[in-house]
């Protein structure tokens, strides 16, 4: 069965993106250097991104579509457009999660937003939670699992700290 990986940053209280689901708080690596917070290792892992139509939004209004070669499906509860390279799902995000785990391929990851986060996590659908925390206080913002009503115990499998304070944590569900 495929593996579930809710793989994001997050600021300190625990918020995703800003109330307007701008992302401009996220640090770009240092000048000259080639970090990327484990970016491309992980994306090698997957085949498949999950997101809600917000979460779309975000790279589609900066230009090009960045997850080409990879499946992504769209989740919205209307019509929506959609670019050619994603796919739009208008079925309920536990049920299409459950069967997409089943078929073939490697690791899928979600992508997020917040309530298509809540919903897989209150399924326990999420195997994985790679969290990477960024060293700042927002305030007010779209929150990483918004009233969950699941619990679930964790293992840490890894934590690595980059320069600037930015530590990253990966989880398994026991």
């Amino acid at each position: 069965m495929r593996k579930l990986i809710l793989y994001l940053a997050c600021s300190l209280d625990n918020k995703i993106a800003r109330t307007d689901h701008s992302l401009d708080w996220l640090p770009e690596p240092e000048e000259g250097s080639e970090e990327d917070y484990g970016y491309y290792t992980f994306y090698d892992s997957i085949d498949t991104l999950l997101m809600g139509y917000k979460t779309y939004e975000i790279p589609i209004n900066h230009g090009e579509w960045p997850y080409i070669g990879k499946t992504s499906y769209v989740f919205s509860r209307s019509n929506k457009p959609i670019i050619d390279a994603a796919v739009l799902v208008n079925e309920d995000p536990v049920t299409f999660t459950k069967e997409l785990k089943n078929k073939n391929g490697i690791d899928i990851w979600l992508v997020g937003g917040g309530n298509l986060n809540q919903q897989l996590h209150d399924a326990g659908l999420i195997d994985e939670y790679i969290i990477t925390f960024i060293p700042v206080i927002l305030g007010e913002g779209v929150e990483l699992l918004p009233n969950i009503k699941s619990e679930y115990k964790l293992v840490l499998k890894e934590q690595k700290t980059y320069p600037g304070g930015v530590v990253q944590m990966h989880y398994v569900r026991v």
